[in-house]
């Protein structure tokens, strides 16, 4: 554990760094640490060392891990913000609303629909991303580039969502310089819905990059950054 302070000032100085690059504010860039099948040790780590945002993958595993970082002793202040970050069914979008502060995952307008409803249900608001296939790999959740106007009018139209931004998990590839073109097609498409949309100035965020490529997604215009082993270090086979 005592190596995550310093993992993480390295990353803040890396995307401080990629943002100067590119002529961005630095504050404008936020680190969302991937805490998904890391302990609950880990995440209070992260948090004592600064850390606010978390990600995590499955509502059951998280739904645990919440808890026993809720209950840490002494309590952590301020308490962290949940992102849900992986694929989500609508059997379990109830919990999610409970759970998650924000879901980086919503790709279709049925889940939009069981969001709103289990969001109104519980008097919550909840701010959503569209997730975009933005490389059209089949194996892969996300709505395609064509269908995110119409998906987006969906998430508008629901009065217990709020839509501030897009998502993506580009192809994989050994070198950054290779998903350059896909961080540059998601910051293309949120212009294109900003222009359309001009009176949601909210929605302007860009989840994009990890632990691989951050900087590049970064010089793209990324606004969170989604790093897991770059801070926990790799995960226990």
């Amino acid at each position: 554990m005592s190596g995550i302070d310093a993992r993480m000032r390295a990353i803040r100085e890396r995307i401080d760094a990629a943002a100067l690059r590119s002529g961005r504010d630095p504050a404008s860039v936020r680190l969302l640490a991937v805490s998904k099948t890391r302990p609950a040790a880990s995440v209070i780590a992260a948090a004592t060392a600064g850390q606010i945002d978390f990600g995590e993958n499955r509502v059951q595993e998280a739904d645990a891990k919440i808890g026993e970082v809720s209950a840490a002793e002494p309590p952590l202040g301020p308490a962290p913000v949940w992102h849900l970050i992986g694929p989500l069914q609508r059997n379990k979008a109830r919990r999610a609303v409970a759970l998650f502060d924000v879901i980086h995952s919503l790709d279709r307008a049925a889940l939009a629909l069981e969001l709103d409803r289990a969001a109104s249900a519980a008097g919550l608001r909840r701010r959503v991303l569209l997730q975009v296939n933005i490389d059209a790999e089949p194996q892969k959740a996300g709505v395609d580039a064509a269908g995110a106007a119409e998906l987006f009018d969906r998430v508008r139209a629901c009065e217990s969502l709020e839509a501030i931004g897009l998502m993506a998990i580009p192809r994989a590839c050994d070198d950054p310089e290779e998903v350059r073109p896909s961080f540059a097609r998601l910051r293309e498409l949120l212009d294109s819905l900003q222009r359309l949309h001009p009176d949601l100035p909210q929605f302007c965020e860009l989840s994009m990059g990890m632990s691989s490529d951050f900087e590049v997604a970064i010089e793209q215009g990324a606004t969170w950054v989604r790093l897991g082993t770059a801070i926990f270090g790799r995960r226990k086979q």
